[in-house]
């Protein structure tokens, strides 16, 4: 191997760091030498060489002139080799056994920062670190130059994130599906208390770990009419003839799997243009025509959730889920046909799981393909269908539930359409046969909706054309067949089925969490990495002093690397000793910030009131974005920081109180504090959350929660025992009684002093200079309506707030009871989930992926055949 142009770019002590680029000789036993490629090696000094040269002929700089991004983007480059390495091997071993694979579709993927988590799954964490470091070089400098993609809105795409690790870790084929938006969520700034919505700018120094794949770009339409005609056969037959068309180009990220040789992929979609500039328009001096083709194809991908409060914009969101599902089946259907030469085993081959309604139009577009496209049978191409698609849903808000306007889908996608009111004819028949004088259930079953404008209903479209419906807690089960799909339930029970959800480990604990990673495995082994069950051994341990001395002093160190961040970015010095009382989510009604809020003004009035109390001191810290159309929300964000500006400037209250809100709150913010926080706010109204993930990491990193009867909080509440977890609030049996009997919320303002002052302090403009009517919106929403019955819980949620102090007031009880949450928490690993997808839904199985050793001999290509 040729020698590189630069033995070294790097010295340390005057001495040279790194050598040429000849491969590394390893001796693993007495006569057996290993040859390692500088592209795929992993010893400390292939890793210094392989970076070095990414540095010069990557990136194209040496180290006089390389900044910081260049040698983030040289080790990214570097680790990126390994993967592909591991990637290759992957597809090979698929397409020789000819596997069964899942296809997961979800419009949102939350991934949070590739390099530390791909070096983490590599088993490269600690050596690349230590290669740096002789490099004169820090790993956690270079980590914090990556730009974290943000191609989700909160814990759905996290949740599909989650899915994609556990799938390579436990060694099962799959492929992520999704759209590579320019600008993904918003990035969040905060100008005098309000939220200000900038560009989310991922993309503006390239992104090292995507690979393009034009050479499958797909071919995707819009509009125009249909045309029925016979085909060959004499048989029934309709082509699209459509008048627009865009090009979407496939971008790979490549997923690796925990300690094994599997590297899966997630591929994201980019609209481009199919005329990129008509020359012809242009040299007429119509400018801005000759590129109107391309703004309007671009746009497709331009933004995550483009604001549907217009009608254009919701265009716009029907072309981006049209768009992400032509794509993502063509290229499904392209990778099957690779094996096969027809679609008798399609369903045995493809599982493809439809993460919400978002992607439920691929239903519609598999039918659409195999009937118009490669000439099936409706019967044959349903059958197909049917068996192959899963639907997960992801709420019980009805008003989440997707639906179309009629006169939009079918200007949009008029074949589609056809399509849906053939699938729609078909199933009410089957429908009337079991029930043949029940109009009323027709109407509600019908994938037609008769309001004030008609529609397609997405989820009844997801759920005729699944095999299974899973929901993702047990009571967010329950009230699916129960209330939002009961009639669905009743007519396919089979069909329904739980799956809790879970988060990853590898990023929720091994990543965001490394002293208690190692006072565990001091204590363990490494064993309990594989299988986070095996965390219960912890429960042996709480009656150990010094353990758990050693467990408290990793929360505080913990949170004063929190507590630093917070003086860095909000300019506010928090009380170590004080309890970190953490709500970090979506900001939304149902999540019932403003309970929270209330709480703060509560004990805020009390100090006021007696300036010598003695409380537990608080640092109440938030972090969320809201919709940019979702004025409520914004408001709430507005009132927190106006509440703040009172409470942290009041000398009565000292450092007893503090109200912090983390602007821009992301995966990379998420791992600052999830280790850091003390308590864990999942207070939303009891039946309105589906499951959350945000409770299940907090309380893998020590945190209690305090909490409703609501979504997964019912699961941790059961495992981790009630005496390690304050629960408080109505049952959602109780608030469908409370609201059926006519609820009214002046009841509670009027009978409890308390609360009543706090309102009425927002109402007068207490914490808005005066101005009585800034917040008017939340006052009148609080007592006219209190759609979420934050004030029926209030006093349930102030008695539980105290529970909590008392209990902190005890560090040792605290203690015990952080690790109780920990050791118990297991079940809730993604990994768990995601066994149970693929034994009870999928039906796929592990393959094991081998990796050869570097042999110079096989080092070159072999063309057996011609490349077309």
């Amino acid at each position: 191997m040729a020698k590189s142009m630069y033995s070294s770019q790097f010295k340390k002590n005057g001495q040279q760091i790194g050598s040429s680029s000849e491969p590394e000789l390893k001796f693993e036993q007495a006569g057996t030498v290993q040859v390692e490629d500088d592209r795929t090696g992993t010893s400390l000094e292939t890793i210094k060489r392989a970076f070095t040269d990414n540095l010069l002929y990557t990136q194209g700089k040496y180290e006089s002139i390389a900044a910081l991004h260049d040698y983030y983007m040289a080790l990214a480059y570097t680790v990126r080799d390994r993967l592909i390495q591991r990637r290759i091997q992957t597809l090979k071993t698929y397409i020789e056994q000819d596997v069964k694979a899942v296809y997961y579709l979800s419009l949102e993927f939350l991934l949070g920062r590739q390099l530390s988590k791909n070096l983490l799954n590599l088993g490269l964490y600690d050596s690349t670190r230590q290669a740096l470091l002789e490099l004169g070089i820090n790993l956690e400098e270079l980590m914090e130059r990556e730009d974290e993609p943000g191609l989700g809105n909160g814990g759905l795409g996290r949740l599909a994130a989650c899915f994609l690790d556990s799938l390579a870790t436990l060694e099962i084929p799959a492929r992520g599906y999704g759209i590579r938006y320019d600008f993904g969520i918003f990035h969040q700034t905060i100008h005098q208390g309000w939220q200000v919505e900038c560009p989310d700018l991922w993309l503006r120094l390239g992104n090292p770990w995507e690979i393009p794949r034009p050479e499958y770009r797909v071919e995707v339409n819009f509009g125009g009419r249909t045309e029925a005609y016979l085909d060959a056969k004499g048989r029934y037959r309709v082509r699209w003839l459509s008048h627009q068309t865009v090009f979407g180009t496939p971008y790979d990220l490549l997923i690796p799997g925990y300690n094994n040789h599997t590297v899966n992929s997630l591929r994201l979609w980019s609209a481009k243009a199919s005329e990129e500039f008509n020359f012809q328009v242009f040299n007429v001096g119509d400018y801005n025509r000759a590129v109107a083709d391309k703004i309007f194809s671009e746009n497709i991908s331009k933004v995550l959730y483009p604001n549907d409060n217009t009608p254009q914009g919701r265009e716009l969101r029907l072309q981006q889920q049209y768009f992400f599902v032509a794509c993502t089946l063509h290229d499904i259907i392209r990778l099957y046909l690779r094996n096969h030469d027809n679609f008798d085993c399609f369903h045995e081959k493809v599982a493809i799981q439809l993460n919400d309604t978002h992607p439920a139009l691929s239903i519609a577009e598999l039918m659409r393909l195999l009937v118009d496209e490669y000439l099936l049978e409706w019967e044959d191409a349903w059958q197909i269908s049917r068996n192959t698609f899963a639907y997960t849903n992801h709420t019980l808000l009805s008003e989440a539930l997707e639906c179309w306007s009629l006169s939009l889908f079918s200007r949009l996608l008029p074949r589609h359409l056809e399509i849906i009111y053939e699938i729609n004819h078909r199933f009410l028949h089957q429908v009337k046969q079991k029930y043949p004088h029940d109009l009323p259930r027709l109407r509600r079953l019908s994938l037609i909706g008769e309001g004030a404008e008609q529609s397609v209903r997405m989820a009844h479209l997801a759920c005729v054309g699944s095999h299974s419906i899973n929901g993702v807690a047990q009571l967010h089960t329950q009230l699916l067949k129960q209330d939002l799909l009961r009639d669905f339930s009743q007519l396919w029970p089979q069909k329904f089925n739980n799956k809790t959800n879970g988060v990853t480990p590898r990023r929720w604990l091994l990543l965001t969490n490394q002293r208690l990673v190692k006072l565990i495995s001091e204590q363990l082994g490494q064993n309990w990495i594989h299988d986070l069950e095996r965390l219960r051994q912890l429960e042996d341990l709480v009656d150990d002093r010094s353990f758990r001395d050693c467990w408290h002093q990793i929360k505080q160190d913990n949170k004063q690397e929190l507590a630093d961040y917070i003086q860095r970015h909000n300019g506010i010095e928090v009380n170590l000793d004080s309890l970190f009382d953490v709500q970090v989510k979506r900001i939304h009604e149902y999540k019932r910030q403003l309970l929270n809020v209330l709480y703060i003004i509560t004990l805020y009035n009390q100090i006021k009131a007696n300036p010598q109390l003695e409380i537990v001191p608080r640092t109440f810290i938030f972090g969320g974005k809201a919709a940019p159309g979702y004025y409520m929300a914004k408001l709430i964000i507005k009132l927190i920081h106006s509440v703040a500006d009172v409470v942290n400037n009041d000398s009565d209250v000292g450092d007893r109180l503090k109200v912090v809100f983390l602007a821009n709150y992301n995966v990379s913010l998420g791992e600052k504090v999830y280790p850091a926080a003390d308590l864990s706010e999942q207070i939303s109204t009891a039946g309105k959350e589906a499951s959350g993930t945000g409770n299940m990491k907090f309380a893998l990193n020590g945190a209690l929660t305090i909490g409703t009867l609501d979504g997964a909080n019912i699961e941790i509440s059961e495992a981790v025992g009630g005496s390690n977890f304050f629960l408080f609030g109505l049952t959602a049996k109780e608030v469908t009684k409370l609201k059926a009997n006519g609820y009214n919320p002046w009841h509670y303002y009027n009978t409890n002093p308390s609360l009543r002052q706090a309102i009425a302090q927002i109402s007068s403009g207490y914490f808005s200079g005066n101005d009585p009517d800034l917040f008017r919106p939340l006052v009148d929403s609080l007592l006219y309506r209190d759609e979420y019955l934050i004030l029926a819980d209030y006093q349930a949620y102030v008695d539980c707030q105290e529970r909590v102090s008392k209990a902190y007031l005890s560090r040792e009880q605290w203690t015990r009871m952080s690790i109780l949450n920990v050791a118990r928490t297991g079940k809730f690993s993604s990994d768990r989930t995601i066994r149970e997808y693929a034994t009870e839904i999928w039906n796929v199985k592990p393959v094991k992926v081998e990796l050869e050793n570097y042999n110079q001999e096989r080092a070159s290509l072999k063309i057996k055949e011609s490349i077309n």
